[in-house]
C-alpha cells in the first residue's frame, strides 16, 4: 500500500500534463470544432434571446414543473409540436479563466483518485506497468465514462461524446505514464 501523500508529485505532474495536452487538443488540433452546429439565422436567434433577458442557467423547453405535468395532454402536445431545446446561458462577460481553473482542479482530483486506487492496490515496488494500468484506467474512467450520459439523456452528438472520450483515453495514458514513471 502506498500513501496518497507519497504520490503528490505524479498527481500534480499528471494534472499539469493533462491541462497542457487538453489545451493543445482544443486550440490547435481542432477536431472538436464540429461538436456543435450553428443555429440557422443565428443573428435573429440571438436578438430574440436578448429580448427575453434570460438569466444565466440551464433550461429545458418545454419544461414540466412536475412528473404529473409531464404526463398531461398539454405537455405531450408541446413535445409533439416542438421544438424541444436544452439551453445553457452563460454569464456575461464570458471568460475562460474560471473554467480553466476549474478544469485544472478537476485534473488534480482525477489524479488524487488515481493515486488512491493505485496506492491501495499496489506495493511500493510494484513496477511501471502495474502503476500505469491502475492509475491510467482510473484516470480514463474519471475523464471519460460519465460523458456517455450526455448523449444518452441530452441527445449530444455521439461523435462529440466519442471524441471527448478519446481525449479521456489520452489523458488516462498520460496519467498512467507519469504514475508509472514516478512510482516509488
Amino acid at each position: 500500500m502506498v500513501s496518497i501523500f507519497t504520490l503528490w508529485l505524479p498527481i500534480l505532474l499528471s494534472a499539469v500534463a493533462v491541462f497542457i495536452i487538453s489545451s493543445i487538443i482544443h486550440t490547435i488540433l481542432g477536431y472538436h470544432n464540429s461538436d456543435f452546429d450553428k443555429v440557422p439565422s443565428e443573428d435573429q436567434f440571438r436578438n430574440d434571446l436578448q429580448k427575453l433577458n434570460i438569466p444565466p442557467g440551464d433550461y429545458m423547453v418545454p419544461c414540466p414543473g412536475s412528473n404529473r405535468e409531464r404526463n398531461t395532454p398539454e405537455f405531450k402536445e408541446k413535445i409533439k409540436k416542438g421544438p424541444v431545446v436544452s439551453l445553457t446561458v452563460y454569464p456575461l462577460p464570458v471568460s475562460m479563466l474560471p473554467s480553466l481553473v476549474s478544469w485544472f482542479f478537476y485534473c488534480v482530483v482525477v489524479g488524487i483518485f488515481a493515486a488512491y486506487i493505485a496506492g491501495r492496490a499496489l506495493s511500493p515496488d510494484a513496477g511501471y506497468l502495474s502503476a500505469f494500468r491502475f492509475a491510467g484506467c482510473t484516470a480514463f474512467i474519471g475523464y471519460s465514462l460519465a460523458l456517455l450520459q450526455n448523449s444518452i439523456w441530452f441527445n449530444r452528438k455521439w461523435s462529440a461524446t466519442f471524441k471527448s472520450m478519446f481525449d479521456g483515453l489520452i489523458y488516462g495514458l498520460i496519467t498512467g505514464g507519469i504514475f508509472g514513471w514516478l512510482w516509488p
